[in-house]
């Protein structure tokens, strides 16, 4: 018996090569059928039984969240009932990789009657469902990861890797940029970023504030008592001059000789016109700055006055 990283890295290889080879392979019906879901009035509706049906589920979930409305409609229930939810604009997209599911074929003749646009993926270019649509995807793979060629492996990444592609291509067809994605994901991460605001985030107190004659011992008490790693330097009217963190006095100490070090004020060792930021930038914005300027933390200031604290960590949320 092979060894369980043998058995674990063939099952990779075979699912890869199967990938490889939808990379190679032609898909004639592709632009018609992009074309046909980007004008779409209706919206793409995705049906399939067992591992397909599961699948289809997160191809609609993907279509959904790039700007294609979809849903998923299961075949039994939509030969029940559900079929009242199909309207003549929109699009259905069938999978079955043999293509002769029973259920499948008997919705899409049910839908054929309503005039419906009908997009098939198949393992299978002469099958009953690829002769019966409209577009067709070919979904074949030479073998499934499966040793005994029964449990849908290869086949089923083909078809969520095809039904990515499509997601995709279309995504990009309609312009959908992130702040689209943010709108449809405002729970999310990226959402969040892109639809909130530095105010949202930023910490208004306490804000350590030391003039700029302050010595080395009220610096280090400032930061370690407001544990903020910085504290910041204020002129006489109270406008922000510069900053001092951590690593400020570090590389002070580090470069001072011992007797002179605390003698040393915060105007000696403070980061002069530090980067400032307004309230009302996006958190996607604030982001991106302090990457490209390499700092953990941004200073908030309206008219030359403190306002606030935005640390890279304040932008981590789960």
């Amino acid at each position: 018996m092979k060894n369980p990283e043998e058995i674990f890295k063939q099952a990779l290889a075979t699912e890869v090569q199967a990938l490889q080879a939808l990379q190679q392979r032609n898909f004639p019906d592709l632009q018609a059928a992009a074309t046909a879901i980007l004008h779409c009035n209706g919206r793409v509706i995705v049906s399939g039984m067992g591992k397909s049906g599961i699948i289809g589920k997160k191809i609609s979930a993907t279509f959904a969240s790039t700007g294609t409305p979809s849903f998923f409609m299961h075949p039994s229930d939509a030969l029940h009932g559900d079929l009242g939810m199909v309207k003549k604009e929109d699009i259905l997209l069938c999978i079955s990789n043999s293509g002769e599911t029973d259920e499948i074929l008997k919705l899409i003749a049910a839908l054929k009657k309503n005039s419906a646009s009908i997009i098939s993926f198949t393992g299978n270019n002469h099958s009953t469902l690829a002769k019966n649509s409209t577009f067709h995807f070919n979904i074949h793979v030479e073998k499934e990861a499966c040793p005994f060629q029964l449990a849908p492996t290869s086949s089923t990444a083909a078809t969520l890797v095809i039904g990515d592609a499509l997601a995709i291509t279309l995504m990009e067809m309609r312009g959908f940029k992130e702040e689209d994605f943010a709108l449809f994901h405002p729970g999310g991460n990226l959402g969040r970023k892109l639809l909130r605001t530095v105010a949202d985030e930023m910490t208004t107190e306490p804000l350590p504030q030391l003039p700029l004659s302050a010595d080395i011992k009220e610096i280090i008490n400032a930061i370690s008592k407001w544990q903020l790693g910085l504290t910041v330097i204020v002129d006489e009217q109270k406008n922000v001059v510069g900053i001092v963190t951590d690593g400020d006095l570090r590389r002070a100490m580090a470069k001072t000789p011992q007797h002179s070090f605390f003698n040393l004020t915060a105007k000696d060792i403070m980061t002069q016109n530090p980067a400032t930021i307004h309230k009302e930038m996006l958190l996607a914005e604030a982001e991106a700055l302090m990457h490209s300027l390499n700092k953990n933390s941004l200073l908030i200031v309206e008219a030359g006055k403190l306002q606030g604290v935005i640390y890279q960590r304040n932008l981590k949320y789960e």
